[in-house]
């Protein structure tokens, strides 16, 4: 087993905000901070000396816009995973960080539990996006060019899982799906279970852009909700 700490390059213009971090990643013991930057150029510097695993970099900064930064940390070491931690939750600041090459966003307001979910994910090669952003992330991300999954082995869904996938797309929750299609809740929930692991997702959000980009569903579907029901159903 390897209990190498994963390297994590911290970059924030906020001093305070950066102490704070700096002292989260003290209480474990999975990373380990190799540097802290406290604006986008010596964020570049600072990610081409020590060659982290991974970058988690706000997005407004002096000097070199955090997205600048992680299109230019992206573009020397494609391996190098890049996670937005901010304030800016705009549609102009979303897509500029995913199409940038950042793996995933998240929100300052979440709570640090989910900040090592994320990194958890992201360090296993899966995007994340936080609760606070998903249905922005959905929307804007299915008419972006970025697409989180275009380095995976896209996987083969029956017509029963594409039916499933739609429901998920919509949110609908385990009863309510159970209840559509005439099956048990915990049928249902396995059905979920067995379709977010051929997509290696964890959310609802995920298995939505996970179908989106990978043309199972369309935007118009989710947008007239239930107006492909039929469809599918006889498909």
């Amino acid at each position: 087993m390897n209990n190498t700490p994963i390297r994590i390059l911290l970059a924030d213009d906020h001093d305070l905000y950066l102490d704070g971090l700096k002292g989260l990643f003290q209480t474990q013991h999975t990373y380990e901070v190799v540097a802290e930057a406290h604006n986008g150029m010596e964020l570049v510097m600072l990610a081409e000396l020590y060659q982290p695993q991974i970058v988690l970099t706000d997005l407004r900064m002096p000097l070199l816009s955090g997205a600048h930064a992680i299109n230019t940390i992206t573009q020397a070491n494609p391996t190098c995973k890049c996670l937005v931690l901010t304030n800016y939750e705009n549609d102009l600041s979303v897509i500029e960080a995913l199409e940038a090459g950042a793996r995933g966003y998240i929100t300052k307001n979440m709570p640090k539990q989910e900040l090592f979910t994320a990194l958890d994910q992201i360090s296993r090669g899966y995007p994340y996006f936080c609760q606070a952003t998903t249905a922005k992330m959905v929307r804007l991300i299915s008419r972006s060019s970025y697409n989180p999954f275009s380095h995976k082995r896209i996987s083969k869904f029956s017509h029963h899982e594409r039916i499933l996938i739609y429901l998920i797309c919509l949110e609908k929750s385990n009863q309510e799906i159970a209840h559509t299609l005439s099956l048990s809740p915990r049928t249902i929930e396995n059905n979920r279970a067995r379709i977010y692991k051929k997509m290696c997702v964890k959310t609802s959000a995920g298995v939505a852009i996970y179908a989106i980009k990978n043309n199972i569903v369309s935007m118009n579907d989710l947008e007239e909700e239930g107006g492909g029901w039929n469809d599918r159903m006889s498909e």
